[in-house]
């Protein structure tokens, strides 16, 4: 019996259909795929999620303003630095019953009674009338910050109240620990629990909180 030849172009025409059978049976699952997936719930990916619900806390800046807006006051007496000179110390001590007693705050001093105003925002956490030193206010801020007004005649704000920079918060007045000074404003400045030199914060950028929303 006699081999039959296939003729030349037979083989080319049966690759020609395997090749186009597979390119139409992947076309076939590809779109059932496609098709599956339609029909499911719209899919929700995880960093999405995460950055449509988080609300970051973001770092800035802030000026801390004086505690007045009145520009005859002035500087009656320094805070007590115990690196500074001796003549400085000296103009930073309070003599009261027999006692001298370091200065922690700075007092602003004027012939007439002055507004008195938040340093920054915050929230009122304390309000009293002390027999020594007269009415006081003490506001919290952000980052361990933590102002104190002294020697208030007036005091228009109520524990928890929250307070925005610059809002007056009570007028000055005398007090029997530094009474000689007359009408003033006894200033006092803490940072993360320590009291520290309000003038070195006073004008000046602190840091602050807020938080971000997207």
């Amino acid at each position: 019996m006699k081999r039959r030849k296939l003729k030349p172009y037979v083989l080319p025409t049966f690759m020609i259909l395997a090749i186009t059978s597979i390119i139409f049976g992947t076309a076939m699952i590809s779109n059932s795929l496609k098709t599956t997936n339609n029909n499911d719930e719209p899919i929700s990916y995880v960093t999405n999620s995460i950055l449509e619900e988080a609300e970051a806390v973001i770092n800035t800046s802030k000026t801390m303003i004086n505690p007045y807006t009145d520009t005859t006051v002035t500087i009656g007496k320094n805070y007590y630095d115990y690196k500074a000179d001796a003549k400085t110390q000296e103009k930073s001590i309070i003599y009261h019953d027999n006692t001298y007693l370091q200065n922690s705050g700075t007092d602003f001093i004027s012939e007439n009674v002055f507004d008195v105003i938040a340093v920054l925002d915050g929230s009122v956490t304390d309000v009293k009338e002390d027999e020594t030193l007269g009415k006081v206010v003490e506001i919290k801020h952000d980052n361990g910050y933590i102002s104190i007004y002294q020697s208030l005649s007036e005091v228009t704000v109520k524990k928890g109240d929250i307070i925005t920079q610059g809002q007056v918060i009570g007028k000055s007045g005398t007090n029997e620990l530094d009474k000689d000074m007359g009408n003033h404003l006894h200033f006092e400045l803490y940072v993360n629990g320590q009291v520290v030199d309000p003038t070195l914060y006073l004008n000046k950028e602190v840091k602050t909180s807020e938080n971000k929303e997207e």
